[in-house]
């Protein structure tokens, strides 16, 4: 049985370095942001997507509901709080579309965290992952006063909210080689993943 979980992809990213809006990368015959999707299928009965204002996918209509940004060109929090404002339960896990080796196994644990807390984030020895974290919609608040004050770092708005950190030694317990946490900017980046994919074994 699904957690009463939501799940928020946000896939507004331009992808600059890589020629095309991140959403539409095709990674293993299937888009960056339909293999999140399907990766985050068994976690959620929720899926939301997040455009920013004006972006259409190449691939057609995801199987989730789209909203945009709530504020044009204000950077990842106004697509954190579209998606967080529109989804049904009062969790949600927050992605980046740019992540496709999300790892169900870590994810759950996270989501086994939630309880008492407004934020379950990943730490690594070289800082937060807070586009790989889940939030309580009472973090909304807290998104939209960072924007009105016009910050942008992805973490300004945490400071008095309750959160709960997954450290490192956990992380890796979970997703050894942290995959989970690698994001595709890049042409090599995309070749490495491609790499990963090949070498992964076939399913059963």
């Amino acid at each position: 049985m699904q957690p009463e979980i939501s799940a928020v992809v946000l896939a507004g990213g331009r992808g600059e370095r890589l020629g095309m809006d991140k959403a539409d990368v095709v990674l293993g015959g299937k888009t960056l942001l339909l293999r999140s999707l399907s990766l985050l299928a068994p976690l959620t009965d929720d899926p939301v997507v997040v455009l920013r204002p004006g972006q259409s996918l190449h691939g057609g209509p995801p199987p989730a509901r789209v909203v945009r940004d709530l504020a044009p060109y204000a950077g990842v929090l106004a697509g954190m709080a579209a998606g967080l404002q529109a989804c049904r339960h009062d969790w949600a896990i927050v992605v980046a579309c740019d992540m496709p080796f999300l790892n169900a196994d870590l994810l759950a644990h996270m989501i086994s965290l939630r309880d008492e807390h407004d934020i379950v984030v990943p730490r690594l020895t070289v800082g937060l992952e807070p586009l790989h974290a889940l939030y309580h919609r009472r973090t909304l608040p807290a998104i939209r006063r960072a924007m009105d004050a016009g910050r942008r770092r992805l973490v300004s708005f945490y400071e008095g909210l309750d959160v709960r950190y997954v450290d490192e030694p956990t992380l890796l317990r979970l997703d050894p080689e942290l995959r989970s946490l690698f994001n595709v900017n890049t042409p090599p980046d995309l070749a490495l993943a491609e790499e990963w994919l090949a070498a992964a074994p076939p399913r059963a």
